[in-house]
Formats: structure tokens, C-alpha cells, sequence
């Protein structure tokens, strides 16, 4: 059992990532934005988005504690990663895999999503030059995900894993 986290900036290629590590590790993805797109869908009062991120935090929570291999993407920073990690670590192993990208390339494709519509990015995400990543000592990669990745999608595997 492994908790393996997506971080990184609005428009790094988290959500695509994560569905790759996903799909090739033969486990579970647990996206904060797809939490949100169905509380919005439901109608569930969350302004503030709290009850997003409970939902998250608990699911992927429960599934890691209960030795479930679990990738887990949110373009949380540090502050916010930290307090739903540093309590697993004792009993889970993590991997953190961080996903960059230019600064144009996150607002392209912000604003592509929010020209689509997606009730899970509604406001002002952070830049990716102001976004500030996980800073635990677990196995950490750097993605660069501007143009394709690098590392490949083979070695990010075999690092997840």
C-alpha cells in the first residue's frame, strides 16, 4: 500500500497525471476537483469550500489507512497538504509527485478550463510561480509538465510504485 499525492499548481497537469498513475497502477484516484464538480452538481452549500476538502482529506483518509494504494491529487500547497499527510506518514508510505510547468503554459490552460465552464475552478488560482509545494521528508519527483513529461510517464510509474 502506497499514498501516492499530485501536487502542484493550477494548470500543471495534476488531474491528467494522476489518471494515468491511476489507471497503470490499478488503483483508486481520489481528485479534489472532481469532489467539488459533484458538490456543486448536488446543489451542496460550500462556499468556503470546506466541506471539499473534509471530503477529500476523510476519503483519501480512510482508503490509505485502511492499506488501500491511493493516488490522490490536489492543487493544495504545503499548508494545506501538510495537515492530511503528516498524521499518515507514521503508518502509510508516500511518494509526492510534483508537477511544474511555465507560468504561461498553467495560464493557458486555466484559462481553457475556465472557458469550459468547470464548476471545480471557479476564482483566482494561484500562479504557478507563487505556489508553494510539499515539504516532507517522503520520496519526492519533480514533473516538468509543460510540453509532455519529464520524467517519463515509465519512470513516474516505477517511482510511484
Amino acid at each position: 500500500m502506497t499514498l501516492i499525492v499530485v501536487s502542484g499548481p493550477p494548470g500543471s497537469g495534476k488531474s491528467t497525471l494522476a489518471g494515468l498513475l491511476s489507471q497503470s497502477l490499478g488503483c483508486p484516484l481520489i481528485s479534489r476537483d472532481e469532489i467539488r464538480e459533484g458538490v456543486v452538481h448536488a446543489g451542496t452549500p460550500d462556499p468556503d469550500m470546506r466541506h471539499t476538502y473534509r471530503v477529500f482529506t476523510d476519503t483519501v483518509t480512510t482508503l490509505a489507512l485502511a492499506g488501500v494504494t491511493v493516488v490522490a491529487e490536489a492543487a493544495f500547497q504545503d499548508h494545506l497538504w501538510r495537515p492530511i499527510l503528516a498524521p499518515l506518514l507514521p503508518r502509510v508510505p508516500a511518494r509526492v509527485i510534483r508537477c511544474q510547468v511555465t507560468t504561461v503554459t498553467a495560464g493557458a490552460r486555466i484559462a481553457a478550463r475556465a472557458a469550459a465552464g468547470r464548476a471545480a475552478h471557479q476564482g483566482n488560482p494561484v500562479a504557478a510561480d507563487a505556489w508553494i509545494p510539499i515539504t516532507l521528508e517522503v520520496p519526492t519527483l519533480t514533473v516538468d509538465t509543460t510540453d509532455s513529461y519529464d520524467p517519463s510517464v515509465a519512470a513516474i510509474v516505477t517511482f510511484a510504485s
